[in-house]
């Protein structure tokens, strides 16, 4: 197998949701780092089912896309699967990629309590995968910062916003709600409200998250802490959604010299 330029091996990557916005752009990422593109899904009844990558204008690549219905038998020839699709179809996907023994990138949000537990009783104990709400390199040295923040005296107040494209089905975003559980964890709120309305006075125990949808803004997250007299404000601006594929294609590349059967996240991937 080849080296890439980072110095890992050349992967086989299989994509879920390849036609989609995050699956092009994750394709792209690969390609360019000289990973090779051997699976590619859609969900069943899409138009973009039995044209090939190179057709489609999306990579250099004969692999056809397929429906899921058929996972099992392409992501067979596949190192890792890489997805950023929804909660209802990983909850099908991830056991058939476990029980085959590969390896898995998740960036799907928007998860059920229930459908975490369930995607996470699949794969835990079985392959190395990592899971994240965010792969940007910037949001998670932004998680490690907030512990930090924990020297904060009691009277300031954090609260946390973000603004995403209209297409974004989950609110709040994955990453806000990582946020919000560091932040509760360093600072002891017990509740979270999400925006307000009419006579509604903060208490001290509540944490605020807020969500925006506009146009077409693939992500913005703000942390905000005010005191008294004065106010921090930490904001993270991904530029395209390409932020996020590096940041996936990364974690691949740090998996694939895993062999431990856990789930790992994002903080494991940068040493934090």
């Amino acid at each position: 197998m080849n080296a890439t330029w980072r110095g890992f091996t050349t992967l086989k990557l299989c994509i879920a949701g390849a036609a989609g916005k995050m699956g092009k752009a994750i394709i792209a990422e690969a390609s360019t780092r000289g990973h090779q593109i051997v699976g590619a899904i859609e969900a069943v009844g899409n138009s973009c089912i039995g044209k090939s990558l190179k057709e489609l204008g999306i990579a250099h690549s004969n692999a056809c896309i397929v429906g899921a219905d058929r996972l099992a038998e392409v992501v067979t020839h596949a190192d890792i699967y890489v997805t950023f699709t929804t909660p209802a179809a990983e909850v099908v996907n991830l056991p058939v990629v476990a029980n085959l023994g590969k390896k898995i990138v998740l960036g799907t949000t928007g998860f059920t309590e229930e459908q975490n537990r369930q995607i996470r009783d699949a794969v835990e104990g079985k392959v190395p995968a990592v899971f994240s709400p965010n792969y940007s390199v910037g949001i998670n040295v932004f998680f490690k910062l907030i512990e930090v923040l924990r020297a904060f005296p009691t009277d300031y107040n954090f609260s946390i916003s973000e603004v995403h494209h209209t297409a974004k089905k989950d609110a709040p975003s994955g990453t806000a709600k990582k946020l919000g559980e560091i932040v509760a964890g360093t600072r002891g709120y017990k509740t979270t409200v999400y925006g307000r309305e009419g006579i509604s006075l903060r208490k001290p125990e509540e944490l605020e998250i807020v969500a925006i949808r506009a146009g077409g803004v693939p992500g913005i997250h703000d942390l905000i802490i005010a005191g008294p007299y004065e106010m921090l404000r930490i904001e993270h601006t991904a530029f395209s959604r390409q932020v996020f594929a590096q940041g996936a294609v990364y974690a691949a590349e740090w998996l694939s010299n895993k062999n431990q059967p856990r789930i790992f996240s994002m903080q494991d991937v940068l040493n934090f």
